[in-house]
């Protein structure tokens, strides 16, 4: 043990030894280093693979939950003081609505820079947290993915450190790249397994000058679990297609679905030039479901995930939201729903009593379900012995392009070893 811990610190870096609060998906590391910069996290990665160290990344610990647990974990890499190698955590060229972050920066730090110059990154996470790092490497995205996208399309330039320690850079300013690889849309997403995300430069958009919220609550007759369910129209399907092709041009139309035999409430977000005009023609086509209102301010649902120890993402094509929360609602469980039906990206939760059985069956009789309709559930976050047993991810049919990849960057399996789907 001497040995690995000796050379760690000989780097410079901070290394501590880890506590229980440090584990990822009930894992305990050995050592948590803090590294300031690319070149120490290179080092770290440097020692690591002399000595078979297996290294997972993490940011601020709001995702540490998600994934599967890692296989093992000898050191934890906190990026929470991960800058740029200037020493700042933000540069931020206004003119060409750019800006370069150090992975370590939250989120709201970076946003605040930004809105000096009235600008932004418009990736409003479901958490309401997170560093730079951890929304790429986990790839979550807000209600405003119906306009702008997911952090995947905002990435324009990523630096990572790979697992033998080799810096590589691609898009922006090209330092040093790894060869047919588009680094910026491989390490999104990947939870770790590939190397250590350390800066990444994003494409901005101006702040909208003004923002109204339209909210309307939709009947219980429209809840797939309602008895009258079976003969009603699909309305939440029918307002969510004329939302999203409306001239109105909403940046993001969110549910939220506390109890699936009753009603939903959808509130769709206008921004821009004419804000006041363009939410009220959405207010109109509201009104045909319901009584809508206008606020300048979101609900307060707005981002936040459900409350919940369980929860899962279901994703499906837009057209397939409304047979998809039936085949959650077929389940029988007390499933809450929200996210971003016009993009059909949605959070369910289920309470923290449901058994273990009971979770099994729900995944996997959704999953079958949603197989169908093109779509797919993973289970973020569950108890490890609650979870044990189900495969998190579920089946896909890039696994062996995905598995051809690990072994491309991470041959020695020491990167955030079974994380991510396959158990990569």
């Amino acid at each position: 043990m001497g040995a690995p811990l000796e050379a760690l610190r000989e780097t410079g870096v901070t290394i501590r030894e880890a506590t229980a609060d440090d584990a990822v998906g009930g894992v305990r590391p050995r050592w948590v280093a803090l590294p300031e910069n690319t070149g120490e996290v290179a080092a770290l990665m440097r020692v690591s693979a002399a000595h078979d160290l297996a290294v997972v990344p993490v940011g601020d610990g709001t995702k540490l939950g998600w994934g599967n647990p890692p296989e093992r974990c000898d050191l934890l890499i906190d990026t929470c003081c991960l800058l740029l190698g200037t020493g700042a955590g933000v540069e931020h060229s206004s003119g060409d609505l750019v800006a370069r972050a150090g992975a370590g920066l939250p989120l709201d730090v970076l946003n605040d820079t930004l809105s000096r110059s009235r600008q932004e990154l418009a990736l409003d996470t479901p958490l309401g947290a997170g560093t730079v790092g951890g929304t790429l490497a986990t790839a979550v995205a807000g209600p405003r993915r119906f306009r702008y996208g997911t952090a995947r399309d905002l990435l324009i330039g990523i630096t990572v450190v790979l697992a033998d320690g080799t810096i590589a850079t691609s898009g922006g300013t090209v330092v040093k790249n790894v060869a047919g690889y588009d680094l910026g849309k491989l390490f999104t997403g990947s939870y770790g397994t590939l190397g250590v995300i350390t800066e990444a430069v994003f494409r901005l958009h101006p702040i909208p000058a003004d923002r109204r919220w339209v909210t309307v609550d939709l009947p219980a007759s429209v809840g797939p679990g309602s008895p009258e369910a079976k003969d009603a129209p699909a309305a939440l399907s029918a307002l969510v297609a004329e939302l999203a092709a409306s001239q109105a041009e909403p940046s993001a139309v969110e549910l939220d679905w506390p109890d699936l035999t009753g009603g939903p409430t959808v509130s769709a977000l206008v921004e821009g030039v004419a804000a006041v005009a363009r939410a009220e023609a959405v207010r109109k086509t509201m009104d045909e479901c319901g009584s809508a209102r206008i606020t300048t301010e979101a609900p307060g649902w707005w981002t936040a995930p459900p409350d919940e120890e369980v929860l899962l993402e279901l994703r499906v094509p837009p057209a397939a939201a409304y047979p998809a929360l039936r085949a959650v609602a077929a389940r029988g469980l007390p499933a809450r729903v929200r996210g971003s039906v016009a993009s059909a990206v949605l959070l369910v939760a289920l309470p923290e009593d449901v058994g273990e059985a009971e979770l099994a069956g729900f995944v996997t009789g959704v999953r079958d379900d949603l197989r169908r309709l093109g779509g797919g559930l993973t289970v973020l976050a569950a108890p490890a012995a609650l979870a044990r047993g189900i495969d998190r991810w579920g089946p896909s049919g890039a696994l062996p392009l995905m598995r051809r990849i690990k072994e491309r960057f991470d041959p020695g399996r020491r990167m955030s070893p079974g994380r991510f789907a396959g158990g990569i």
